[in-house]
């Protein structure tokens, strides 16, 4: 991954994170089972299914053994919920995805009366900061996993910075080992012409003795046929 690119991943995350991570809780009904039931929906700006997921795991741990998904219908059987209702109550989920990421949306059936902004408002406020509870931990978790991986990208960022040292350094000594074989050149190319002056000195110095030579065996010719002539002339 280049330098460029692990910036901008970076960047990405910083933005995406700076934007303000709402959950809003509004009344709306939703009709299940072919019957319009009235409840809330929390809005969160995350994927649907990680939140689906997350929704069950919640809702499972609170509440071991009650949770039943059929079909995208979440349905618990007698379970108490903390501030909302002091006595075991119904409770029918679902979680759909919108453009702008998930809602989940819940009725409650009280017994006497189903969870209602004006008919039941301290229920309504006690299950609300359930809801938002929830939306505020899958933030956290989201932010830790941003985290994460912002951490990951900086590390590989900061690998890269040090494998590209790297690189210049062996670069370096590239160019260390060629300046040391030119410098071995250079030499050797000054040792050359030396030797090269000193052959054609050699050339030169043969040339006079084989001048010598030459001389040599005129004169020893000459003395031949001195002595031939003598011997010729005795009588």
């Amino acid at each position: 991954m280049t330098q460029r690119l692990l910036f901008f991943l970076f960047a990405c995350l910083v933005s995406f994170g700076a934007l303000a991570q709402r959950s809003p809780v509004d009344e709306t009904d939703n009709t299940i089972d072919g019957i319009p039931r009235k409840g809330q929906r929390v809005s969160i700006q995350l994927d649907n299914r990680r939140v689906e997921t997350a929704w069950l795991k919640y809702l499972g741990d609170k509440y071991p053994g009650k949770v039943k998904n059929v079909k995208g219908i979440i349905k618990l059987d007698g379970v108490v919920i903390d501030d909302v209702s002091p006595t075991p109550v119904r409770v029918i989920s679902k979680v759909d995805g919108i453009p702008t990421g998930t809602t989940v949306w819940w009725s409650i059936d009280l017994g006497n009366a189903y969870l209602g902004r004006e008919a039941t408002p301290m229920q309504w406020k006690a299950a609300e900061k359930f809801l938002k509870d929830f939306a505020r931990g899958m933030y956290r978790e989201d932010v830790v996993a941003q985290i994460s991986e912002a951490e990951k990208a900086l590390v590989q960022s900061q690998n890269n910075h040090a494998a590209i040292i790297a690189k210049v350094e062996v670069i370096k000594k590239d160019v260390d080992k060629n300046k040391a074989r030119k410098q071995e050149i250079q030499q050797q190319l000054v040792q050359n012409a030396a030797e090269l002056l000193q052959y054609n000195n050699l050339i030169d110095a043969n040339l006079k003795e084989q001048e010598s030579a030459r001389t040599d065996i005129v004169n020893m010719r000459v003395s031949l046929e001195s002595v031939k002539d003598r011997m010729n002339k005795i009588e």
